[in-house]
């Protein structure tokens, strides 16, 4: 259940249970340790009480033992005749205040009451206490918990009882219990957020790392961890730091490397493009049988142009290239790229667009622009309109075409260098002009995607940051 989690979540959820487990363990032996205490210390007081009261009882109706004399009604040998029922109440009387709700006698075979009725008392309580043993048993009258006590009283089958209220001892157990239940809701809250700060504090290292490891990826291969003297750390991001230096130093060597056959390649093909152009414009001379095969080399000749143009272009960008940002009106721009690209007006920009303005390479957006059009003229049945509106990020520019369109999965595929969408047809995304763009707007802060078209076709949509001039 814990994978499903973050690892920060996993530590937060890890603090908040070692808290609520520990705080509920010290909870449980906090209630059983006091409510036990509690529990004895009220027995032992009601059980105090009710035997004080039980001796007071039997000096008041028996006094110092007595010789065995005849009774006029009732009578003991063991000590005082009873003389009636109404000495047995009057001692009972005078018998001390105490918090007992209900008291009971029972004496010469007869039982005498205050307050309280003998029934509600279990028989099996009675007869333990007539059998000359103290007692005492939690028991509810009329709905109320009281603690029934039973004290004999020194003779033979008699005993004196009494009960005492338990309602302010529940209240406090009540409350009690309510108190550390809150506690452990408490601290398991206070676990939580412990292990948040923990989990911030100890995990920085790992977001730092993140963060570079994401710069690394966006293509800034200059970035480097600063934790390299951290004892705990410090293996890592000497490890890291090497091979972002490795890889940094590998990509100049071959953007440098492209870069000089790029160069290299110019001469020769300048040379043969002069010499194409000758052939070209004598080609009425030339025999039948060698015209389609010139118009086929001249083809080629011209993807060969793009292609060495587009290594320049890349090798550029990773041989470190940085640009520069110059403000310009976006709609202006695409207007002017996508129209000279296509020789024709096919660019629509909307009212509210018109106005925005980019810190922008305007070299590079061109370039996107342009991309996006000779891949659309070339390889997709012709650019049906470039258009540029606002909304996402600042500014939304769509290029649509007129091909089969591109398949869900080959839609990221086009974007990589020299990558063929395997089920999008032969041709589509050959080479590296959709891959120059995918990097001059990632270096423009933006994003961009391909769609469906309303109507068929590709729509590739790209998201600039932008704000009103």
């Amino acid at each position: 259940m814990l994978g499903r989690f973050s690892l920060r979540g996993r530590v937060m959820m890890a603090y908040g249970l070692l808290a609520l487990g520990l705080s509920t363990v010290l909870a449980i032996v906090t209630w059983g340790v006091v409510s036990d205490y509690l529990t004895h210390q009220r027995g032992g007081s009601a059980e105090s009480v009710t035997s004080d009261n039980a001796a007071a009882l039997r000096y008041g109706l028996f006094g110092a033992p007595q010789p065995c004399v005849p009774a006029r009604e009732r009578a003991d040998c063991g000590g005082l005749i009873l003389q009636d029922d109404v000495q047995v109440l009057q001692v009972m009387r005078g018998l001390p205040s105490t918090d007992a709700a209900a008291s009971m006698v029972y004496v010469a075979d007869h039982w005498y009451s205050l307050t309280g009725k003998p029934s509600d008392l279990p028989s099996d309580l009675i007869q333990t206490a007539l059998a000359g043993n103290v007692v005492q048993r939690r028991i509810e009258v009329s709905g109320q918990p009281v603690l029934a006590v039973g004290v004999p009283l020194g003779r033979p089958d008699e005993a004196y009882f009494e009960w005492h209220p338990l309602t302010s001892l529940d209240n406090t157990l009540l409350k009690l219990k309510l108190t550390l239940i809150a506690a452990a809701i408490a601290t398991a809250l206070v676990g939580l957020a412990v292990g948040r700060l923990a989990s911030t504090l100890a995990l920085r290292p790992l977001a730092e790392l993140t963060r570079v490891a994401d710069a690394v990826a966006r293509g800034k291969l200059d970035a480097r961890l600063d934790a390299e003297e951290d004892r705990d750390l410090g293996g890592l991001a000497r490890s890291f730091n090497q091979t972002a230096a490795d890889l940094e130093r590998r990509v100049a060597v071959d953007a440098r490397f492209a870069g000089d056959v790029s160069h290299e390649l110019r001469t020769p093909l300048m040379t043969m493009l002069n010499s194409m152009q000758l052939i070209q414009n004598h080609r009425a001379e030339l025999p039948a049988a060698v015209r389609e095969p010139v118009e086929l080399l001249g083809d080629d000749l011209d993807r060969f142009r793009r292609l060495v143009i587009d290594l320049l272009e890349i090798s550029r960008d990773d041989g470190g290239d940085r640009g520069s940002r110059e403000i310009v009106r976006i709609a202006d721009l695409v207007r002017a790229a996508a129209d000279a690209t296509a020789g024709r007006e096919l660019t629509t920009v909307e009212p509210e667009a018109e106005g925005l303005t980019l810190q922008a390479d305007k070299r590079r957006l061109e370039r996107v622009i342009a991309n996006l059009v000779e891949n659309a003229e070339d390889h997709a049945g012709g650019c049906k309109g470039v258009g540029v509106e606002a909304g996402g990020l600042g500014v939304v520019i769509t290029v649509d075409d007129a091909g089969p369109g591109i398949s869900a999965e080959d839609r990221a595929r086009v974007f990589e260098r020299f990558g063929r969408g395997e089920t999008s047809g032969r041709g589509r995304g050959v080479g590296l002009g959709l891959a120059i763009v995918a990097r001059h707007v990632q270096w423009h802060h933006g994003t961009i995607q391909v769609t469906d078209r309303p109507g068929g076709g590709a729509r590739f949509i790209v998201n600039l940051p932008a704000k009103i001039s």
